[in-house]
């Protein structure tokens, strides 16, 4: 019986990792309301946990939860006695638990341009999309937005409820409304991809997975708009980090900067099949923060070949960024590609010039600002050691404390 238990946790396990975000999706574009979606499954998944080490996992798992999930949006329903749209009610008919895998289209990316619709505020838009469709949680995504989790808590509930009281239309925008929708769903993308590249420190699978499942979804973006060179933009930026993931940690996985790297760890033909599509983005002139981002760092590879990270047209390229594009990421980024160019105290300036209230608690503000006063010819070590000791302070990854606090004992 306790291995039965264990198999069956494992595989409602796998369920909620790799199914979570096709199911929910699926479910709610047809039911048009996220939460009751997201409580159904949820609840599917734990009847999994009560009755598969009884009767054994399914030979479908995925349509055995989507079933059970369907059953209980209808029961739901039923009891609350809501008129459905017959369409949906045909979905939801057959109540019993079938083992036939049904066809779940993959309405992920259908439910992302859902919530970047306009009536939702812009705030919500990524964030919605992170948690609805890639099964991401508030605390896996408030340190990212620099937002409290209980303020980022309650804007998504009130997202969720405008979305079903307002009937918020579940389906793709019309071509027009594409550009004002399309930014946020790569910035959601993007957003994953962040929160899995940066997670080495054994991080939960869930959170590790995304890499891929963003990865994907880029794909996905740059098949349906290709047309759009935002979407290669964010694909090749995607690719270019990719190809490096091998050599940001050491043998007994210590943290390796970009700067240190070996480079004859990265994938060298993931990094030119990268800059071939940004070359493609870039025919068509029209360029943006993703394409502008995806140059970067292909500069940064370009290492691999001449030995020597450009510097200079890393700093023009931040200062266009920053010109037109703005991020707090960009802008700390922005500010060490001026010192490592010779220009320390501008970006000093730049870094000093930013809202306080921001980077107080923004790790890599401190970092970045430790960085350039060591480089500073007259800087001072007390300065020096008192933003990298805020820099570990708020640093989450042990293998970076680890990292930082070997720079604050070489000081002396």
């Amino acid at each position: 019986m306790l291995a039965d238990s264990r198999a069956a946790f494992r595989a409602a396990e796998l369920a909620a990792r790799e199914s979570y975000g096709r199911l929910v999706s699926y479910l709610a574009w047809q039911w048009r309301d996220i939460a009751a979606a997201q409580d159904a499954l949820n609840d599917a998944l734990l009847k999994a946990l009560e009755v598969w080490p009884v009767s054994g996992v399914p030979a479908s798992p995925d349509a055995w939860i989507l079933t059970v999930a369907k059953r209980k949006l209808l029961q739901v329903a039923r009891h609350d006695q809501v008129r459905f749209d017959p369409a949906v009610t045909v979905l939801l008919e057959q109540e019993a638990i079938q083992e036939e895998r049904p066809v779940v289209p993959d309405a992920r990316l259908k439910l992302m341009f859902v919530c970047a619709h306009p009536a939702i505020d812009e705030k919500v838009r990524i964030p919605l999309m992170l948690q609805v469709v890639l099964g991401l949680q508030v605390a896996d995504m408030a340190p990212a937005l620099m937002v409290s989790p209980t303020t980022l808590a309650q804007r998504l509930v009130r997202a969720k409820q405008k979305i079903r009281d307002t009937a918020i239309r579940f389906e793709e925008p019309e071509l027009a409304e594409l550009p004002e929708r399309l930014g946020y769903v790569l910035e959601s993308i993007y957003g994953a991809f962040g929160l899995a590249l940066d997670a080495v420190d054994g991080a939960e699978t869930r959170i590790t997975d995304l890499r891929e499942e963003a990865l994907y979804m880029g794909s996905i973006v740059c098949a349906l708009l290709p047309e759009e060179p935002e979407a290669r933009g964010l694909h090749a930026l995607m690719m270019f980090c990719d190809a490096r993931r091998d050599a940001r940690t050491g043998p007994s996985g210590e943290f390796i900067p970009l700067a240190e790297q070996d480079v004859q760890r990265w994938n060298r033909d993931v990094i030119l099949r990268a800059d071939q599509m940004l070359w493609i983005a870039a025919q068509q002139r029209r360029p943006g923060p993703f394409q502008l981002e995806a140059a970067v760092q292909s500069a940064h590879c370009q290492r691999l070949f001449t030995g020597e990270t450009p510097w200079r047209g890393i700093d023009s390229l931040y200062r266009q960024i920053n010109a037109h594009f703005p991020t707090q990421g960009a802008l700390v980024a922005g500010a060490v590609a001026m010192g490592e160019s010779g220009n320390v105290n501008e970006g000093l300036a730049q870094l000093d010039a930013m809202d306080r209230s921001l980077t107080q608690s923004f790790q890599p503000w401190w970092v970045a600002k430790a960085h350039l006063l060591r480089l500073q010819s007259d800087g001072s070590k007390a300065d020096v050691e008192a933003a990298l000791q805020i820099a570990i302070g708020l640093t989450t990854q042990q293998s970076v404390r680890t990292y930082l606090e070997a720079i604050r004992s070489s000081l002396g």
